[in-house]
């Protein structure tokens, strides 16, 4: 599986100095490094390098700094990574390719010319944001068909948690969600029902999704139920 790349894909990067979380925008990969602007590098994921790969990295390079590509090196040497015309191809359009051994080691086999012309910053800055927003890399690169734990996803969870022994209101989540009262009134996922005016229980579906994902109940959430006090928020 593609997910397979990740991590040593991951720790390459890492080691290039990049913070790296998996998952952001529809990218496999993106890594910040702070300097005196924030560089941003996008990296797609392929079991084997095809045209795919390098259609992916050309519709992401408008919105970072570095676009790579990564995939398995094949083991008889006859993958396109052998292919001049492909490594070629990948140095005219400024798209860096990394192989993957079949012991997790990775080379690179074209660098990546950067910096690459930007044109799409709106873009550039929701990954920046989301990256930046996102507690900890609960993400794998490569991952199809599976919900992303995005930012939004994390806060209500923490929202959800916090809701798990009794209703609350919104102002007593908001020292450790800021967005408590968002979440909870727009109830993306169904998690929340309204029990009277300005006070918020967890439903059925929220229980269930603590199950799925367990998350501690946030330290900054004031230990305490709803107690009948009708004040609004």
């Amino acid at each position: 599986m593609e997910t397979s790349l990740y991590p040593p894909v991951k720790l390459f990067l890492e080691r290039a100095g990049y913070v790296v979380k998996g998952e952001i925008g529809g990218c496999d990969i993106v890594g910040l490094a702070e300097g005196e602007t924030t560089l941003v590098v996008i990296c797609e994921l392929k079991l084997t390098f095809n045209l795919e790969l390098i259609l992916q990295a050309v519709d992401r390079a408008s919105a970072c700094d570095e676009v790579w590509i990564a995939a398995r090196i094949s083991a008889r040497g006859k993958g396109r990574e052998a292919d001049r015309r492909y490594r070629d191809l990948c140095r005219r359009l400024g798209i860096g390719m990394l192989g993957v051994s079949d012991t997790d080691e990775v080379s690179v086999i074209v660098s990546s010319v950067s910096p690459m012309p930007r044109s799409n910053p709106k873009r550039r800055t929701r990954l920046v944001k989301e990256h930046m927003k996102r507690q900890g890399d609960p993400a794998l690169g490569g991952s199809t068909k599976v919900p992303i734990m995005t930012a939004y996803r994390q806060q209500a969870l923490a929202c959800a948690a916090a809701l798990a022994d009794g209703p609350l209101r919104p102002r007593d989540l908001k020292t450790a969600v800021p967005t408590a009262g968002q979440i909870l009134l727009a109830n993306y996922y169904g998690w929340f029902e309204r029990v009277e005016k300005g006070v918020y229980a967890l439903s059925a579906v929220g229980h269930e999704a603590l199950i799925r994902w367990p998350r501690p109940v946030p330290d900054k959430v004031p230990n305490k139920v709803y107690d009948g006090d009708r004040t609004d928020i």
